[in-house]
């Protein structure tokens, strides 16, 4: 059976997080009250923080989430969620409904991986990241800090895949650096490297390496201006509207002036 959705809960209400038939969130429940202990993940969902409810979940869930809990004490991971061994997890992180953290993976501090996400195996994720619902980081992706990825954009690791043919020896390496942006639904095809700052705008194809602020849109994708580390598009002397900061062009790379 398919997970049902579950409505954000008041201080007085809590989850029940477990259905024994299917070890899904189910319905919502009066039985543990979580009080003030209530967590909230800015898109219209509730937790109780560290509450497990056991009721109709099976010893092996229950151990399952002890174990998380010891072994990430600052960190939440939804009950949904699966973190596999030999992964490495910053305070402060949120990893939401599920998703799936493989062997390898290091994710810094205060990110926030929303839900139905897969990272991994061996990838690096930096500090203040948010990698939003339905994004796949496979092996050969790593993220620097404060990277945006919108809903449902795509990275790919092997540039010419064939489904009958193993070519996991062949993959790309795929490089975001610092700060950049990328909008819901765009492709980055593998290889590349996206520069600090860079904006992909939604729907875009990325299909050879981005400049520092670049602001990039289209299939396959071009740059049509330049945008601040604010997010706003620069003026055509390159001016923010709304921070003021002033940057030049040297060689065709952006700077601070």
């Amino acid at each position: 059976a398919a997970p049902s959705v579950i409505p954000a809960v008041s201080r007085r209400e809590s989850i029940e997080v477990m259905s024994q038939e299917t070890g899904y969130p189910t319905n919502m429940s009066p039985k543990l009250p979580v009080g003030d202990n209530l967590g909230h993940d800015g898109q219209g969902f509730s937790f109780p923080q560290h509450q497990p409810c056991h009721s109709g979940s099976s010893l092996a869930k229950i151990q399952e989430y002890e174990r998380l809990t010891k072994t990430y004490p600052d960190v939440f991971i939804h009950e949904t969620a699966i973190v596999d061994d030999q992964v490495q997890i910053g305070a402060g992180t949120k990893i939401w409904h599920f998703s799936h953290i493989l062997a390898g993976v290091v994710i810094g501090e205060r990110c926030n991986i929303g839900q139905n996400v897969v990272i991994g195996p061996d990838v690096t994720v930096g500090s203040n990241c948010k990698v939003q619902n339905n994004v796949s980081l496979y092996k050969g992706v790593t993220l620097e800090d404060g990277v945006f990825c919108g809903p449902s954009m795509v990275f790919t690791n092997v540039y010419n895949p064939r489904a009958e043919i193993r070519k996991m020896d062949e993959v790309r390496a795929t490089l975001v650096k610092r700060g950049a942006t990328i909008g819901a639904n765009a492709t980055i095809v593998c290889g590349n490297t996206l520069g600090c700052y860079a904006f992909i705008g939604a729907g875009a194809v990325v299909t050879k390496d981005v400049p520092d602020h670049a602001l990039m849109v289209g299939n396959p994708a071009r740059q049509i201006g330049w945008v601040c580390v604010c997010g706003e598009k620069l003026t055509d002397d390159l001016q923010c509207p709304l921070c003021k900061k002033q940057y030049k062009k040297i060689d065709g790379e952006l700077s601070l002036g």
